[in-house]
């Protein structure tokens, strides 16, 4: 087997663990901020911890969802901090935003 295919095996398993573990956040965290929604939670720690966990998933359709859904829940109780987590999406994950400055 030569480099070149060591290489490409490596970089399809890595991409597989990671769509993997987007799943798995999907999963688990879906129960979490449907509970938080079903209650109509106010416990800032709680949605703003849900929320930075989420952001690091945004990447993967199902988690951005919840994001969104959870900022949408959170703009009523604190629409900075809500503009804060606005912001951190799209510096970190929208690539057309981060266009549009250069």
């Amino acid at each position: 087997m030569n480099t070149r295919d060591v290489t490409s095996k490596a970089i399809i398993s890595l991409v597989r663990n990671v769509h993997d573990l987007q799943q798995r956040a999907a999963q688990q965290y879906r129960p979490v901020v449907d509970g938080i929604l079903r209650t109509r939670s106010r416990d800032i720690q709680h949605i703003e911890h849900t929320l930075d966990r989420l952001l690091d998933f945004c990447g993967h359709a199902p988690v951005l969802e919840m994001y969104k859904q959870l900022c949408r829940h959170y703009w009523d109780i604190d629409p900075d901090a809500t503009a804060g987590y606005i912001n951190a999406y799209r510096e970190y994950w929208d690539h057309d935003a981060q266009e549009g400055r250069r």
